[in-house]
């Protein structure tokens, strides 16, 4: 999985499953490109995907987060509940204001 953070007035982090880089989703009017220079930032393991979204969950953070591996992490960190996720062509999408 890859996890990229932003900086910005608040950060926004990008987390997505590694072999959906450059994907196109749609389905219906709903469409994500999962670009490389949005979403390809360092290769996580789950445990440490796990613990920095827990660390960057406690600061002002956005999260788009797409991939059933990635969206499986941020449950598990607890930064979003699994009604709280939709999907696209079948691919699991979040998305977090905190």
């Amino acid at each position: 999985m890859l996890i990229k953070v932003h900086k910005a007035y608040r950060d926004v982090v990008a987390v997505c499953d590694s072999d959906l880089i450059e994907r196109r989703l749609e389905e219906g009017k709903k469409i994500l490109h999962v670009r490389e220079n949005f979403y390809k930032g360092e290769e996580k393991s789950e445990k440490e995907l796990i613990e920095l979204l827990v660390d960057l969950s406690k600061e002002d953070a956005t999260f788009n987060i797409v991939g059933k591996n990635s969206v499986h992490c941020a449950v598990k960190a607890g930064i979003i509940k699994q009604e709280g996720v939709k999907t696209i062509q079948g691919v699991p999408v979040a998305l977090v204001l905190l």
